[in-house]
């Protein structure tokens, strides 16, 4: 039986896996990124980490081919690491150095992308053919899946969904634009509206429990239903979410879009009214080719089982 390998690229840690055709995880296992002493080391790091995860399987399983989900700008094509500002890696040949070690091909994408074709083929996507993938975390990343293969554009370099701009002249982004949907919809974001809201609201229910130091993306959602305040934090969130995500499914109409990161452990509190804001502004109605907001299934794990799949 063929089995593959997936890792997940962290700035402090990689994830791996070893699972079979039908996703069923052999093996998992951690260890240090170790990028500091460069790209090679962090792939001698990655080659330990896979003959760890294979002593742990049954002797006579067989490796096809492993797959990696790298943070930055990848050239998936050529197998490149172009630009990792967080790993200090520049045009690092990951896939030709790694291939080397472990003696098995290697593919490499963009981490998102990774996390999006893990929960397309083993989560909360699995049942769907198109599907798209929201990260709502420091930033908005996550990738775009369209009849079951990831869509990466020119020369691996599309799919910033963070970076579409949501409100014209709006906030500034770390990008270089202004009014993107990661400045707006990340749990960043999220908290700062928070905390400013807070700030205007001394009589609000939040401070009992919170300072405007302290408040987190998680505050408001706390207090939804017992403070004025909070309701107005949520309101204000969704309100740009669902503009984001209805862009999303006018240009590509998904069968699915699913949401992942921290926010998305508000679950349903989140994707159901988001689905009502989404419905409202999907171009034709919902009756002919309807999109479903749902929450992601797989959590931290998305990344590495994308990997596997992308080696699949």
């Amino acid at each position: 039986m063929k089995n593959y390998v997936g890792i997940d690229i962290g700035g402090m840690t990689i994830k791996g896996i070893i699972c079979d055709g039908e996703g069923n995880v052999l093996a998992e296992g951690t260890i240090v990124t170790g990028c500091e002493l460069g790209g090679e080391n962090m792939c001698k790091n990655i080659a330990i980490l896979v003959d760890n995860m294979y002593a742990n399987c049954n002797a006579d399983r067989h490796l096809a081919a492993a797959g990696v989900g790298c943070p930055g700008l990848i050239d998936s094509k050529n197998g490149v690491v172009v630009f990792a500002g967080n790993l200090g890696l520049n045009n690092f040949p990951l896939v030709r150095v790694l291939e080397e070690m472990i003696k098995i091909p290697v593919k490499i994408t963009n981490d998102a992308n990774a996390a999006a074709l893990g929960e397309a083929k083993f989560g909360a996507g699995k049942d769907y053919s198109d599907s798209i993938l929201i990260t709502l975390g420091t930033g908005v990343g996550g990738g775009i899946v369209i009849g079951g293969e990831l869509f990466e554009g020119n020369k691996s370099a599309g799919a910033e969904i963070g970076h579409m701009v949501i409100e014209r002249h709006g906030n500034h982004c770390n990008c270089g634009r202004r009014g993107c949907f990661e400045t707006y919809c990340s749990a960043t974001a999220l908290m700062k509206k928070t905390r400013e809201v807070m700030e205007d609201n001394p009589g609000s229910e939040m401070w009992k429990t919170y300072t405007s130091e302290t408040a987190t993306g998680k505050t408001a959602f706390d207090y939804y239903d017992t403070d004025y305040a909070a309701k107005e934090v949520v309101d204000w969130y969704e309100k740009y979410l669902a503009c984001g995500i209805a862009n999303l499914a006018n240009i590509f109409r998904p069968q699915v879009i699913m949401l992942g990161g921290g926010v998305s452990a508000q679950g349903e509190n989140l994707s159901k009214p988001l689905q009502k804001l989404v419905d409202k502004e999907l171009f034709g109605g919902t009756d002919f080719a309807p999109v479903k907001v749902v929450t992601a299934s797989l959590g931290g794990r998305a990344g590495a089982f994308g990997a596997a799949a992308l080696a699949m």
